[in-house]
């Protein structure tokens, strides 16, 4: 068995980033930009209103009450095309361009007027309620990095640095094929000896999340040349991810009958629990991932292995999976040399700090368990026994953390 950081150091450092292509803005909500954005205009390109008011010069207001002559107003997309001079003003609206010669914009709300008498109540600074040309951005600078995943901020920036069309990195395709003739479809009829398979959907939907491109393969039968036939669909794809055969069983025939259509086995077993039969190599040009068949023990490979090589197709440097300091609600025996995943909920106390409390149970077949867990426990191998109250690494599964 290899420990679970060199497994990540391998598996990610069998992929590399995938080729870029170019997609509408419509279309690029959450993938990654394969190159910079670089700002093709200024924003705001002139000095305009922050706010609807008058456009003075500040130094034709030393003291208040004083009285202007209004000659003329700018309505947002027009331009005041005469000078303000000694005494005048503008009448101007947000996001109107400063006429020639005013400095300052005093709202309306401190103005009486009276015809074209406009007196002001209040002495402006000059520059005030001004956006000054590129206070936003100027063209030729970078506003957004290649290798960002593209958020709605970042679409709506992009949108303002006037690029239509974004270059991205194609989204890694990721064939999913479970195993086994004890599992069947949600919908399917079940047989007496059968149960209902999650792991397709729930990978499917992982995959997504992560910014892959999932597509399943179906169920495979426990016959050699029924997996040979349907491991093939996975032609054309960055990676097969397999759920279940991947241990040592009579039945569990991947590593063997993949290993006849050629298989190049990197590794076979990971010190850890949930998921230690796991499988990584390569068919032809294919990466393939044999994955547990208890879900969730598939689920947790998912996200340890799985999103961190998705992450490096996708053009990202940090691949890591981010861990967070809590304070355990439970004490935990000493841990043994398998590097542990443990299923957890999540609390706050009063001055802040996070809790977390294991499940009692960590059976890995029980999905109910990880649909309600709100983070995973990280205990490395031979880590001593945890008192109540101490601090433990977790990793979140929710509010912009990785979700499985």
């Amino acid at each position: 068995m290899i420990p679970v950081a060199e497994a990540i150091a391998r598996i990610t450092g069998a992929f590399d980033p995938l080729a870029a292509e170019t997609i509408s803005l419509a279309e690029a909500s959450g993938r990654v930009l394969a190159e910079d954005v670089v700002a093709r205009n200024t924003q705001p390109p002139f000095d305009v209103s922050a706010m609807d008011g008058y456009a003075v010069r500040a130094a034709d207001i030393p003291d208040v009450p004083a009285t202007l002559t209004q000659i003329g107003a700018v309505p947002a997309g027009q331009n005041f095309n005469a000078q303000v001079c000694a005494g005048e003003t503008v009448r101007i609206f947000t996001g109107s361009r400063m006429p020639t010669g005013a400095d300052s914009v005093v709202i309306q709300e401190n103005t009486t007027t009276d015809g074209d008498q406009i007196t002001i109540s209040e002495v402006p600074n000059k520059g005030q309620f001004i956006r000054p040309s590129g206070l936003d951005f100027r063209a030729g600078e970078i506003g957004l990095k290649a290798g960002q995943r593209l958020s709605p901020r970042g679409i709506g920036y992009a949108a303002s640095m006037n690029h239509p069309w974004l270059s991205v990195r194609r989204k890694p395709r990721v064939a999913i094929l479970a195993t086994g003739d004890e599992i069947v479809m949600p919908g399917e009829p079940i047989g007496a000896n059968q149960i209902v398979s999650s792991n397709s959907h729930a990978l499917a939907a992982a995959v997504q999340s992560y910014g892959g491109e999932p597509f399943s393969l179906g169920i495979a039968p426990d016959e050699r040349q029924g997996l040979k036939a349907m491991a093939a669909g996975a032609r054309g794809a960055d990676i097969l991810v397999t759920t279940g055969g991947a241990s040592v069983g009579d039945h569990d025939l991947v590593k063997s009958v993949l290993g006849e259509i050629g298989l190049e086995l990197d590794f076979w077993k990971i010190a850890m629990r949930p998921g230690k039969p796991l499988i990584f190599g390569r068919i032809g040009d294919t990466r393939l991932l044999g994955l547990p068949g208890n879900p969730v023990s598939s689920m947790v490979c998912a996200l340890i292995f799985l999103r961190p090589a998705i992450l490096r197709m996708l053009g990202f440097s940090n691949t890591d999976t981010a861990l967070l300091p809590a304070r355990i609600d439970s004490a935990l025996a000493a841990n043994d040399g398998r590097q542990d995943y443990l299923r957890a909920t999540l609390n706050r106390s009063e001055d802040g700090t996070i809790g977390v409390s294991p499940f009692k149970r960590q059976d890995s077949s029980m999905m109910s368990l990880l649909a309600e867990s709100e983070a995973l426990i990280v205990r490395p191998p031979y880590d001593p026994a945890v008192n109540e109250g101490s601090s433990v690494n977790i990793i979140p599964l929710s509010g912009g953390f990785p979700e499985i």
